[in-house]
């Protein structure tokens, strides 16, 4: 089995309002991640993401491919090792 992994990722550009918190879950809950994004006040949308690092690098992938909803004008990405304190993968 392959070793769990945390994902933190800042998304900016036009991605509240838009379906983006909606599309990411749906693309994790697919890839098998746990987790949530979260809106900021600022405009981001912070998704922390756990699960196997091959599925987390598909959906930084996925959020960089602009195939969103929005606009994502850049993706700030860090990786630490799982937590595993998170189940399903809600929308906040």
């Amino acid at each position: 089995m392959a070793e769990a992994v945390r994902l933190s990722a800042w998304v900016h550009g036009l991605v509240q309002g838009v379906g983006f918190r909606w599309w990411t879950r749906s693309r994790a809950l697919e890839l098998g991640l746990v987790g949530h994004a979260t809106n900021a006040r600022d405009g981001r949308v912070h998704v922390i993401a756990e699960g196997p690092r091959a599925a987390c690098e598909r959906l930084l992938a996925r959020l960089r491919s602009g195939d969103t909803p929005g606009q994502v004008r850049l993706v700030v990405e860090s990786w630490e090792p799982a937590r595993g304190d998170l189940t399903g993968f809600e929308e906040r």
